[in-house]
């Protein structure tokens, strides 16, 4: 289960983890942000927010890793991306109907800061920059989805699954060795592909010498091959 911590166990004038945003703040807006956060521990496989419930918080991930995936039809999800430490989720529940709109669970233990929502949206109208910087954060966000939404509908099966791998060695890892944080499962919902197509797949890039994979760790063994894959799509 998740464990709450006391709030003044975790102040944000103190906090090395938070997201940049908030380097925006006063102190005096810091403040109101620590009398009206909880800071919340979440263990591997816990849901942080489920697809549809109704957004009281904004939340700021401190340390771990999540998957933000939207939640289809007959099972079938979409990863939309993976979350890093010090990145700040809101989404477009916030000015629309207040519902969280996508999936967020965690795949190691992680810890985030849950900010009142109303106090939120009050940071905004009184703090510019702090506002710029936010709206600039997700228009971000929004055309990596995009871009990712274009190649998953133009490239065939090797294409799309060279993106995923390179995806987490780019932006997630930045090392061509790092942990199976993914299930086979989720590599299929993060390259947009059914659970046997994606098997089959990183079964013929391991037979090829492309990656290696294992129970606890994934290797890139040739990335300029996934490279060349990824562009012919």
């Amino acid at each position: 289960m998740s464990e709450y911590f006391d709030k003044s166990l975790r102040s944000c004038h103190d906090c090395q983890c938070m997201s940049s945003l908030f380097c925006l703040l006063t102190n005096e807006e810091l403040q109101l942000v620590d009398r009206n956060k909880i800071h919340v521990n979440f263990r591997a496989g816990e849901t942080i927010k489920k697809q549809g419930t109704f957004m009281s918080h904004v939340l700021s991930v401190n340390s771990g890793l999540a998957k933000l995936y939207i939640e289809g039809l007959e099972g079938r999800s979409a990863i939309l991306r993976i979350v890093k430490p010090t990145s700040f989720i809101g989404g477009p529940g916030i000015y629309f109907d207040q519902r969280h709109h996508y999936t967020i669970t965690a795949l190691v233990d992680s810890s985030v800061c849950f900010i009142d929502l109303q106090v939120f949206k009050e940071l905004l109208k009184s703090n510019r920059s702090f506002e710029d910087e936010f709206l600039r954060d997700f228009s971000r966000d929004v055309l990596t989805v995009y871009n990712r939404l274009i190649y998953l509908t133009q490239k065939q099966m090797p294409g799309r699954m060279a993106d995923a791998l390179l995806y987490l060695h780019d932006e997630i890892f930045q090392q061509l060795k790092f942990p199976m944080i993914l299930s086979r499962f989720d590599l299929a919902d993060l390259s947009a592909m059914s659970r046997e197509s994606a098997v089959k797949v990183l079964r013929d890039f391991q037979k090829e010498g492309l990656i290696r994979i294992s129970d606890h760790e994934l290797e890139l063994t040739d990335e300029d091959a996934l490279r060349k894959i990824s562009r012919i799509g």
